[in-house]
């Protein structure tokens, strides 16, 4: 009893330690950003940008996990990929010293997700982060496509846009199909 007691403490000091470090870099990721000298349209379309192309990456693992259907198996895995492309390009296109946040995904949307699964996980995740989180991504890549200041992020917002536009398109179809209001 006692050595099981001195393994957990072990394996828990190692959690913590090991978690410690994370959450200092997303942290240090997000005051790094918001401390630059980028405007204010450029940091919030960084910090917007890069906390919904994190949850879907993190909602679309859930769905390849928690789904039980094959048309939101392919939805989830074709985010995954796009939305990694996305990150990737948006991280390029941020000037020198702003830190662009790789892992901030919406801890209340994911939350919300793990507790479903099959049709009712389907109809959350389509919804929630299909449609509606692609309706507010199109808004913001649009705000900074049209107003960014910063050349290589409004650059970055234009081409992004499209992908976007049509991952959203794509959520609707979805949603048709499966009948999901």
């Amino acid at each position: 009893m006692k050595r099981n007691a001195t393994l957990f403490a072990a394996l828990a000091s190692t959690i913590l330690v090991a978690a410690a470090p994370v959450a200092l870099a997303q942290t240090e990721a997000a005051s790094t950003t918001m401390a630059n000298d980028l405007p204010p349209v450029d940091k919030a379309f960084v910090q917007a940008a890069s906390a919904a192309g994190s949850t879907e990456i993190d909602a679309a693992k859930l769905a390849t996990k928690q789904s039980q259907d094959k048309d939101v198996k392919d939805f989830a895995h074709h985010m995954m990929i796009d939305h990694t492309r996305l990150a990737l390009q948006l991280k390029m296109a941020a000037p020198h010293g702003v830190t662009v946040p790789m892992s901030n995904s919406d801890p209340s949307t994911i939350e919300s997700l793990k507790a479903l699964h099959g049709k009712e996980f389907d109809a959350a995740y389509i919804q929630k982060v299909g449609v509606q989180g692609h309706q507010e991504a199109v808004q913001v890549f649009q705000k900074e496509a049209q107003e960014g200041q910063n050349a290589k992020l409004k650059e970055a917002a234009q081409k992004a846009l499209p992908t976007i536009q049509q991952h959203l398109k794509m959520a609707q179809e979805l949603a048709a199909k499966k009948g999901v209001q």
